[in-house]
C-alpha cells in the first residue's frame, strides 16, 4: 500500500474494495505524525540557533524516523489482518465439521485483526511524546507542524482504537477482549492528555509570537 502514488492510494480508500479501510488510514495518520516530527527536528538540527539542543533533536529524529518505518509497516499489517478475516468468513459451512472450522478460523483471524490495530495504537502513543518535546525544542519558526504532528498522532490512536473495539465486538473470548479494551482505555488516557498538552503549548507560543 505505501508503494501507491498518493492518488491511487486514495482512489483505492473510496473505491468498494474492502482494503486499504480505516485500520490502514489510522497508521497512514500515525506515520505522518511521526514525519513531521521528523520534519521539524530536520529543519532544526545545523541551525546555530540550536546548536545547544542538536544532540536532544537527533535523538528525536532517530526515534521519529524508526516510528514512522514502523507504522508504515502497520499499513500493510493491517491490510494482511483483515484480508485474513475476509478469507475466514468465506470458508464453506455445508456441514457441522466445516461450520466448526470455519467459526474457529474467524476467531483465530479475529484475535490477529484486534492485534494489528492495537500495534498501531501503542506506536501513535508514542509518537504523542515525541511531539511534544520537539515542540520544545525545536525550530519555533515552525512549531505548528509539531502541533500537526501531534493532532494526526491522536487521529490515529483513536482511529486504531475504534479498529480495536469493531473486532473486539465479535470476538467469544471475553478474556482476551476485556483485557485489550482495558489496555487501550488505559493507554487512550495518556494519549489524550499529552495531545492537550502539546497542543495547548503550541498555541500559546504560537500566539505570543503574533
Amino acid at each position: 500500500m505505501t508503494k501507491y502514488p498518493v492518488n491511487d492510494f486514495l482512489e483505492k480508500l473510496a473505491s468498494e474494495a474492502p482494503t486499504p479501510g480505516g485500520g490502514s488510514v489510522a497508521a497512514l495518520m500515525g506515520s505522518m505524525g511521526a514525519a513531521l516530527v521528523s520534519m521539524v527536528a530536520n529543519l532544526t538540527v545545523g541551525k546555530k540557533k540550536y546548536e545547544s539542543v542538536e544532540k536532544e533533536v537527533k535523538k528525536l529524529l532517530v526515534d521519529s524516523e524508526a516510528l514512522r518505518l514502523l507504522l508504515e509497516e502497520a499499513i500493510e499489517k493491517d491490510v494482511e489482518a483483515f484480508g485474513q478475516v475476509m478469507a475466514a468468513y468465506g470458508l464453506p459451512k455445508d456441514s457441522a465439521d466445516e461450520r466448526a472450522v470455519r467459526t474457529e478460523k474467524i476467531q483465530e483471524s479475529l484475535k490477529d485483526a484486534i492485534n494489528a490495530p492495537m500495534e498501531c495504537a501503542m506506536l501513535t502513543a508514542k509518537v504523542i511524546p515525541l511531539c511534544k518535546e520537539i515542540a520544545k525544542v525545536g525550530n519555533v519558526n515552525i512549531i505548528s507542524d509539531a502541533g500537526v504532528a501531534v493532532l494526526a498522532a491522536r487521529a490515529a490512536f483513536r482511529s486504531a482504537e475504534l479498529n480495536v473495539y469493531v473486532n473486539v465486538s465479535s470476538l467469544k473470548d471475553r478474556e482476551f477482549a476485556s483485557k485489550k479494551i482495558d489496555q487501550i482505555k488505559e493507554l487512550g488516557a495518556v494519549v489524550e492528555k499529552g495531545e492537550q498538552e502539546t497542543f495547548d503549548y503550541v498555541k500559546q507560543v504560537i500566539l505570543k509570537i503574533n
